[in-house]
């Protein structure tokens, strides 16, 4: 449990992630499966490829979307959309790439202060190829964000934050594994919550045991989607996975597509239905902009239920067209739904 801190926080969320821009583009069945032949490109999937896969890719890509990306990344823009005031932690190079994702954050209102990268790898990119029903297959090259590392962490700069909200796919470089855990620590030390989001079954697959201690010792808050909850406690059975984490955190949001979504707190399950009369173009950014809806009605001292319906809006609206982040004023868009 978070210790008590009298110092009010300057920032609802802080978030650490995976610093990427996305390049999107649109694609058919027929390329996805032709890739997941030669190359086990899993449709659905986010696979990380080296720098020369990452080219051969972008290679393949006529005209793509590009845009600042990263999942945190996301998650703080539509933080920012909704009026939260928040702040990221993600490596990028100094260079054009780098410049682009500093200034999309600043541009939305997100403070971000992290050192970027001088010499070594280049800015990190995932390259998103959607396919007409919607769905997005990621490939991503961490390239610098795999440099960050504790050094990286403040616990001055953690303490501002009412949420720290950790990205699960950082979990890949050892390096940022070790900041993770850190921050963590460090805000819980500070009388700050602790969010997590497991990011992708995958990548629950390959840290689960990781996933499982992080979530039983250091976090207060859970996202996850059906497939990464039931790949954590390794179980096909929705509800066992839940009946485990239930007693594993205090509160857990599972997003279920056009289901809906499922809040546990302290054991009590809350059915969000999903917004009505949505037509998906692109999934990518739909549980990051839930987490941003959730926990900007968390930060404003609402209830599970108010959370889970603003992150619904938000995940909605996000995969109306294309690209993770949103479009419109998010907090003038949510003003209209509860008024309607």
């Amino acid at each position: 449990m978070p210790n008590n801190n009298n110092t009010a926080p300057e920032f609802g969320v802080i978030a650490i992630g995976n610093a990427l821009v996305d390049v999107l583009y649109e694609t058919d069945d027929a390329y996805i499966e032709a890739q997941n032949k030669e190359f086990g490109m899993a449709k659905g999937s986010m696979s990380l490829v080296d720098a020369e896969r990452a080219l051969a890719l972008y290679g393949d890509m006529s005209e793509p979307v590009e845009v600042a990306g990263g999942s945190a990344g996301n998650t703080m823009a539509c933080f920012a959309s909704l009026g939260g005031t928040g702040a990221y932690i993600g490596k990028v190079a100094d260079g054009q790439l780098g410049n682009k994702f500093a200034k999309s954050l600043k541009d939305m209102g997100v403070t971000y202060e992290t050192t970027r990268l001088k010499h070594g790898p280049s800015t990190g990119r995932c390259m998103i190829f959607v396919t007409p029903d919607g769905e997005r297959t990621m490939n991503t090259y961490l390239g610098a964000a795999v440099e960050l590392t504790p050094d990286d962490i403040d616990a001055d700069f953690i303490a501002k934050g009412q949420v720290l909200y950790l990205e699960g796919y950082l979990f890949d470089p050892p390096q940022a594994m070790e900041a993770f855990v850190k921050a963590a620590r460090l805000a819980h030390e500070s009388g700050r919550r602790v969010a997590l989001t497991l990011s992708d079954s995958f990548c629950v697959d390959r840290h689960r045991e990781a996933f499982k201690n992080l979530v039983s010792m250091h976090v207060d808050i859970l996202f996850a989607n059906e497939d990464e909850i039931k790949s954590l406690y390794e179980t096909d059975d929705l509800e066992e996975a839940i009946n485990q984490v239930k007693t594993q955190c205090a509160l857990v949001a599972v997003t279920r597509g056009e289901k809906g979504s499922i809040i546990i707190q302290n054991g009590q399950q809350i059915e969000i239905k999903a917004e009505p009369n949505v037509t998906m173009v692109d999934s990518t950014g739909a549980g990051d902009a839930y987490a941003a809806g959730f926990l900007f009605g968390f930060t404003e001292g609402m209830g599970p239920e108010a959370c889970g319906h603003i992150g619904s809006i938000a995940a909605a609206e996000v995969i109306s067209k294309m690209g993770p982040r949103p479009v419109v004023d998010l907090s003038e868009l949510v003003k209209q739904k509860q008024a309607a």
